[in-house]
């Protein structure tokens, strides 16, 4: 549920999709002005939404993160484009196997409500919602304790403010009839700036598996491979964090957007990370995707370290169990976007990326979208839906993996491996994977999970799994400022 900036008394559930439940401050009253009505609008939430062209920001990593005023923080941020926004104009919840298209369906019927005016035009200007969704359909051993827990969240900011190379952008969005919501200038002084604070003193402990006990999971996923049940499966594991004081989720963006430049720093309702992986983006027709799979740890305060990391990288790119495992997430992407392609690319070989802690296979797959249903492209979100979840992220083929995982992993990934991004009004956005990720307890914000997986074939070995996996933990621990 969203409150009032003033704080005021949090918004009640409103008509919605089936599956899905809207959480605004919109009163009943119709409509006061005659430009914010659009004319046989459907009842319902109905937004105003300015875009101007701003000063241009600090060409620093951080620069839209020094702009969040509290912890509430939304963000996709990389190599310091991208956007952030605070406060909540709308919320949609969703649950289960539908999540997916309920919240598109829902943003479908906000953006009809809609009235735009943008001087910007420039994607992620104008209209926006920032998403994550959970890994799978269901939460393992979560229904007892909280049976409506959401699966899904699209969050609608009341500001947002962008940044694409030397052009930026302030977004301020309002509700149509709530007399009680600051707008304008009033709109951005409702958010007085907060100082950054840090988490203090954090301690770590074992998950829901214990690391000494992980690498048997490892091994029965081996076993079962072996068997000819599937062929590939990803299997994760969390860590759990205590800080002294209760996480800012700017403090940790700053620290991941900093050093993890190169990926999509992101923070939306308490999931926090810098992934590596871009599941999808969608932009005027043209669609891309870039795919990991294959992981070797970088080399770090040891003599000749770039040497050594060239010599790691040329062992990644020949290791035929890393190529094996990268090939099944790569036709698992290809396969998801063909139906919504009328040409794509597909590489034959992966490059090796570079980030701080390890090296990856990585293939970007693009295409060109043709039109759907009413003439109109695909969704970024319908597209992230469709590719979710790649073999990347669960394994080959996906329903043995997916199942498998639920049977011997022990892990309610939650919105761990989901989908975590952003949609325009045009449909075009940016979805990544949320991995290298962690989430902060709703309950107390001084607990965060971390979490981190490896994609398991037959030629896999526990322990190396395991050590693959320390290294994944690596951003968000430095991001708590813990030791490796």
């Amino acid at each position: 549920m969203i409150a009032s900036p003033s704080g005021g008394t949090p918004g009640t559930p409103t008509g919605s999709p089936s599956g899905i439940s809207v959480y605004d401050s919109w009163p009943a009253e119709a409509p006061t002005t005659s430009d914010e009505a659009p004319p046989g609008a459907p009842h319902g939430p109905q937004l105003v939404v300015r875009t101007v062209a701003t000063d241009d920001l600090p060409g620093t990593p951080t620069a839209l993160v020094d702009r969040l005023p509290d912890t509430n923080a939304l963000a996709w941020v990389r190599h310091g484009d991208g956007l952030v926004g605070w406060g909540e104009a709308l919320r949609f919840e969703t649950f289960g196997p539908g999540r997916f298209a309920d919240a598109d369906e829902a943003w479908r019927q906000v953006l009809d409500n809609a009235v735009v005016h943008d001087d910007v035009g420039l994607p992620g200007s104008g209209l926006v919602a920032f998403g994550s969704f959970a890994f799978d359909d269901v939460s393992p051993g979560d229904e007892a304790e909280d049976p409506a827990r959401a699966s899904g969240v699209l969050i609608v900011p009341r500001v947002v403010v962008g940044r694409r190379g030397e052009r930026t952008w302030m977004t301020t969005i309002s509700l149509v009839g709530d007399r009680s919501a600051p707008v304008g200038e009033d709109l951005l002084s409702a958010y007085p700036r907060q100082p950054v604070t840090e988490p203090g003193r954090v301690t770590l402990a074992d998950g829901a598996v214990g690391a000494a006990d992980w690498p048997a999971v490892v091994a029965e996923g081996i076993a079962r491979i072996q068997t000819g049940e599937l062929e590939k499966v990803v299997l994760a594991r969390d860590v759990v964090a205590t800080a002294e004081h209760p996480l800012d989720t700017r403090h940790l963006l700053g620290r991941l957007a900093s050093a993890y430049d190169a990926c999509w720093a992101f923070s939306v309702d308490g999931m926090v990370g810098a992934t590596p992986e871009l599941l999808v983006r969608s932009e005027k027709g043209l669609v891309a995707s870039r795919v990991l799979a294959g992981t070797i740890r970088r080399e770090h305060g040891v003599a000749d370290a770039d040497d050594a990391d060239l010599l790691r990288a040329a062992q990644l790119a020949r290791s035929s169990k890393d190529l094996e495992e990268h090939e099944f997430a790569v036709r698992s992407v290809a396969a998801a976007l063909e139906p919504y392609c009328s040409s794509m690319n597909v590489p034959e070989a992966p490059f090796v990326l570079h980030l701080p802690n390890v090296m990856h296979l990585a293939t970007d797959v693009t295409g060109v979208l043709t039109d759907q249903r009413g003439g109109r492209a695909p969704s970024s979100l319908s597209l992230a839906a469709a590719l979710h979840p790649s073999a990347a992220v669960c394994g080959t083929p996906t329903t043995a993996a997916r199942s498998l995982i639920r049977e011997i992993e022990g892990l309610d990934r939650a919105r761990y491996a989901g989908p975590v991004g952003w949609v325009g009004a045009d449909g075009d956005g940016e979805w990544g994977i949320a991995l290298r990720s962690a989430e902060i307890s709703p309950t107390d914000p001084r607990h965060i999970r971390l979490f981190a997986g490896c994609g398991i074939v037959a030629a896999s070995d526990p322990q190396a799994e395991l050590a693959e996996s320390e290294a994944k933990l690596e951003p968000m621990r430095y991001a708590l400022g813990t030791p490796s």
